[in-house]
């Protein structure tokens, strides 16, 4: 169920107004729903069902602590791209033996620091990092658990920016090289060949890819197990999308997704890590943001918001669509509006020409689905500091990132001896 629904006439985020929220706090900032979270990460533990799984949350896609120890609470994992994000995980209370590593460049520090913790499983995405693990591991006495994430060179359905299981894309090992491959890891010292990793990209609506992925994946298993490899643990990644575009996404059945894994994955008796991140974390956000001023021109109507692109990037990153909605509902029709930011990019675009209810300078609005990749991705641009983030559950509200000052990022800055006026 939705947790953000209209109550005569005024925007709610479960049983919490927004615009009581506005007259609290100033704008912009994310809002996330707790009970979305958990309606989010049950839906899918519930259609996995009794299958040898867990889910490992990606933590890129909203890393807030408050986040990550919510979902930790219900049992989840974490799948980490960094020293930080695993860091991150540790410190809200999820076991280092639910955790993965994945991405293409980790450092010494980051292996270090990962071998130590004593995480669940590396990801490795190329020989040279599979050789540094090993070196590493030799230094420290300690053994790796590993995946190797092999590239299926499957097209998925998404922006070309988050196209990850092409074979002109930067991520894994080509599928044609998988057995040559685990046989010079099961040689490498310090290393324990576990399992198998796969990722074709993000925001995928359309289940055939995912398909074409668990069936060429069952076939590189018996396939490895043929060849003496212990392959207990199948990581199939994330990548499952969310409706932005109501009239335009395609929907899937999160149910056939699940089916679709014990079809085609279930009967090699494996444990299955799952990666989801924006499907739990998107819908359960949204940004809220004031019209601070409403610019009309013989062509356009501009909508100019106190939010901008360094705060959410995603459509100025991805051309991405959202939904813009009022948080008080008008009766007096729609019109076209161009939805900005006040940044000093003309990329600073929310949306384009959208129709929607006519509204006032003043308003305040919010933009919808911007649970995941949203503060995640948020930067100083223009030195515009970085934005609260509040939390809702029921009546309650909390802070979980307080808002950043100028102070903070001029006081970050330090200057050379040498422009320092000693007199």
């Amino acid at each position: 169920m939705d947790q953000f629904n209209y109550n005569n006439g005024t925007l709610f985020i479960e049983k919490t107004s927004i615009e009581d929220l506005t007259q609290e706090l100033a704008t912009p900032f994310y809002l996330y729903s707790n009970e979305e979270i958990c309606n989010n990460y049950h839906k899918l533990n519930n259609a996995l069902g009794n299958l040898n799984a867990q889910i490992c949350y990606a933590v890129k896609a909203n890393s807030n602590q408050a986040i990550l120890t919510l979902l930790a609470s219900m049992g989840s994992g974490a799948d980490v791209v960094s020293e930080g994000e695993l860091k991150r995980a540790l410190s809200a209370g999820i076991a280092a033996n639910k955790i993965v590593f994945s991405g293409v460049g980790k450092t010494s520090q980051e292996i270090t620091f990962a071998l130590k913790s004593g995480i669940f499983q590396f990801n490795v995405e190329s020989e040279p990092e599979l050789k540094h693990i090993s070196e590493l591991c030799v230094l420290l006495n300690l053994t790796a658990n590993i995946a190797i994430r092999i590239n299926p060179d499957i097209a998925a359905d998404t922006h070309e920016k988050i196209s990850t299981g092409k074979a002109e894309n930067k991520f894994g090992i080509e599928h044609t090289r998988t057995l040559e491959i685990y046989a010079y890891a099961a040689k490498l010292p310090g290393i324990k060949v576990q399992g198998i990793d796969v990722h074709i990209g993000s925001q995928i609506n359309d289940l055939t890819p995912f398909e074409a992925t668990f069936k060429r994946l069952a076939e590189l298993v018996i396939k490895l197990k043929k060849a003496g490899h212990d392959i207990n643990v199948i990581d199939i990644g994330g990548g499952l999308g969310v409706t932005y575009n109501p009239e335009q996404d395609k929907k899937y059945d999160l149910q056939h997704y699940a089916n679709l894994i014990h079809q085609y994955l279930a009967p090699l008796n494996c444990k299955i890590i799952v990666e989801p991140g924006r499907s739990i974390l998107a819908s359960a956000g949204v940004l809220v943001t004031k019209i601070n001023y409403i610019k009309t021109t013989p062509t356009k109507q501009f909508l100019i918001l106190d939010a901008g692109m360094n705060d959410f990037a995603r459509p100025s990153l991805y051309d991405a669509y959202h939904q813009i909605m009022p948080i008080k509902q008008h009766s007096t029709g729609e019109t076209s509006y161009d939805i900005v930011g006040p940044v000093c990019e003309t990329g600073d675009t929310f949306a384009k020409s959208r129709n929607m209810p006519i509204v006032a300078q003043g308003d305040y609005l919010v933009i919808k689905d911007t649970g995941a990749y949203g503060a995640a991705m948020s930067s100083t641009y223009n030195t515009r500091p970085l934005i609260r983030e509040v939390m809702v559950k029921g009546l309650q509200y909390s802070t979980i990132r307080a808002p950043q000052t100028i102070d903070d990022i001029i006081n970050q800055d330090k200057l050379p001896e040498w422009l320092i006026d000693e007199d």
